[in-house]
């Protein structure tokens, strides 16, 4: 497409798709997200005109908005019901919540490993940031580039003003290391040692 018909993002336009009003049924998007810039999920309320039925489903669009797309197309997607069994797994519990029961296989399944992603993002958030003076000890051994792996490191402040705020140091010889996305390994938090021996000067 080369443009969003007016909608202020790609939000607004595939929630104006969804909600709309027929002879047969009524259609209308409850709540939406975009949880990374190229899926979206939204919980889409749908009524039977006929015998007041109501169900709740899981839309799921593979989006691709580019504003500066040199050949002017800026906005694409693909929609799926989570019957299809999306392989995106990252849709909010605000929205799974609004979802009626179901009895389909796929859209069961779908449901399941988003609870099951959903409760990994919470056990991964509330995990205590690694801080200077502390021993980290991990459930696996960390392997770095030049070779050497470790099972326990010491906590250290980088120099102030530099980036990241935190390194990762060799308690035998004394190496300094970068650990990227901390929170993605299983670790342990030893107590505090003195902070004074811990800093980089």
């Amino acid at each position: 497409m080369q443009s969003l018909d007016g909608h202020n993002g790609p939000r607004g336009y595939l929630d104006a798709q969804f909600t709309y009003e027929r002879p047969e049924a009524v259609s209308k998007v409850l709540k939406s997200a975009f949880v990374t810039p190229r899926v979206y999920y939204a919980a889409v309320e749908h009524i039977t005109k006929a015998t007041g039925a109501r169900v709740v489903w899981a839309l799921v669009c593979l989006v691709y908005y580019n504003p500066r797309d040199r050949e002017g197309f800026v906005f694409g997607y693909k929609d799926m019901g989570e019957s299809a069994g999306p392989c995106e797994t990252e849709c909010p519990e605000a929205i799974l919540d609004l979802l009626t029961e179901t009895d389909r296989e796929y859209a069961l399944e779908w449901r399941k490993r988003c609870r099951e992603h959903a409760a990994a993002r919470r056990a991964k958030a509330q995990k205590p940031v690694p801080r200077p003076g502390q021993m980290i000890t991990f459930d696996e051994p960390v392997q770095f580039a030049n070779g050497r792996s470790f099972t326990t490191m010491r906590v250290v402040a980088n120099r102030p003003g530099r980036r990241p705020a935190v390194l990762y140091q060799d308690p035998e010889n004394g190496g300094y290391y970068h650990i990227r996305n901390i929170k993605d390994h299983n670790y342990r938090l030893g107590a505090a040692q003195e902070r004074e021996q811990l800093e980089i000067f």
